[in-house]
């Protein structure tokens, strides 16, 4: 407990006098090095943690949450009448894919081919975004490609292009590569260049024909009516498709978020330092205090004040700057998590500068995601520097002779 003797001293030190100018401005520089290392901490972990969910949206968007594929025969369809199945999943499609080349005015690319039915393809998120431009169907020799892809190739709706299939076609004069004209009906636009640039959607039935598959071929896509818990609910599709391969969107894209998550800690470890540094200042502040307030405490001493309420008194000193400094912090580090896309149009405009260009990370604003959860770390990390901080300038107050003080002050 503390009592109101403790509380009164330890208000009064912290008033601001003019002879203690030094000691004065040591505290306020320890104010504004904790709070600037709590709010860049939030700020930066709330652009990873943005960054990181809007590559996730993106790669969900273009890909299915879970994929089945039979090992040798075709995947058991009494299967998708699964109890357990239907509460998890929203949609449920069947697809295929292959590598081809794209030929088009003396170019020629290789991009991967999705094949969907009609009626699953117009299911699929990329396609009831507000990007998409054509029509949502995949008819026989239609094929839908990415903006980026279209850009590269010079191509638009209604364009004619010839795909090749490495499937070949016996002929007199031996084994040619098979090749099939398609119309451009529609472009799509994931927000990512690599799906954008490399991959197209033609008909299942048409890919299937153009490359040689059977039916048995086919994937299983699975799309999750709650993504978050993708783990636990790839465990419940892998015990209802025992005999087939399952994998996940997160398996596929493992080595991506690990080097996001190793990258997040690291920045988090780095920029805890100006914490540490701007906390040492705390360690300066007060023992300029104790060697100021010499006089100060060898009276209370005197009076019979305990030396564990000096200790209380210094250390409440240092806690209380640390705490108030960090909950400062926190409030500029929401402040600035929440308009930080206004913060960098404003830069962008004064200084005629394109800050996070979208042609570099293909998002069209800067993402910001403030997670309370991080916060709360962010708090108690500096709180409990401060704190540790704090010890040794307490104890060495309580340690002062009186009697010395009073000889020598």
């Amino acid at each position: 407990m503390i009592s109101t003797l403790e509380k009164e001293i330890t208000f009064r030190f912290l008033k601001a006098r003019k002879k203690d100018g030094f000691l004065n401005v040591i505290s306020i520089f320890s104010f504004i090095g904790i709070s600037l290392g709590v709010a860049v901490l939030i700020i930066v972990m709330s652009v990873m943690n943005g960054f990181r969910s809007e590559l996730i949206n993106k790669i969900v968007g273009f890909n299915s949450h879970i994929t089945v594929k039979s090992y040798d025969s075709s995947i058991n369809q009494k299967k998708l009448n699964s109890k357990n199945l239907s509460l998890i999943s929203k949609n449920i499609v069947f697809s295929n894919s292959g590598e081809a080349i794209i030929l088009k005015n003396n170019t020629s690319k290789g991009i991967v081919l999705r094949g969907y039915d009609n009626n699953d393809f117009s299911k699929l998120e990329i396609i009831n975004n507000d990007k998409f431009k054509g029509k949502k169907l995949l008819l026989k020799n239609f094929i839908s490609i990415g903006n980026e892809l279209s850009f590269a190739l010079d191509l638009q709706i209604g364009d004619e292009i010839i795909l090749m299939s490495p499937s070949g076609v016996e002929t007199i004069i031996g084994n040619l590569p098979k090749q099939k004209k398609f119309i451009i009906t529609s472009i799509f636009n994931s927000g990512l260049a690599e799906f954008d640039n490399n991959i197209a959607f033609i008909n299942l039935n048409t890919l299937e024909e153009f490359f040689g598959f059977n039916i048995s071929d086919r994937n299983l896509e699975i799309y999750l009516k709650n993504s978050n818990k993708i783990e636990s609910q790839k465990m419940i599709v892998q015990k209802i498709f025992d005999e087939e391969f399952v994998y996940s969107w997160a398996d596929m894209n493992s080595s991506l978020f690990s080097a996001l998550k190793v990258e997040r800690n690291v920045m988090f470890i780095i920029l805890s330092l100006i914490i540490v540094v701007a906390a040492f200042n705390i360690i300066s502040g007060l023992t300029i205090l104790v060697k100021n307030k010499t006089k100060d405490i060898a009276i209370l001493k005197s009076i019979g004040v305990l030396n564990k309420s000096i200790v209380k008194i210094f250390f409440l000193v240092g806690v209380i700057i640390g705490t108030s400094a960090t909950a400062f912090g926190i409030l500029l580090g929401v402040t600035f998590s929440i308009y930080i896309e206004n913060l960098r149009e404003f830069l962008s405009s004064i200084f005629n500068i394109s800050l996070f260009p979208e042609e570099i990370y293909f998002l069209s604003k800067m993402p910001s995601e403030i997670n309370p959860t991080s916060i709360f770390l962010i708090a108690i990390c500096s709180i409990i520097i401060t704190v540790i901080v704090s010890i040794f300038p307490a104890f060495t107050a309580a340690k002062l002779d009186p009697i010395k003080a009073l000889k020598y002050e």
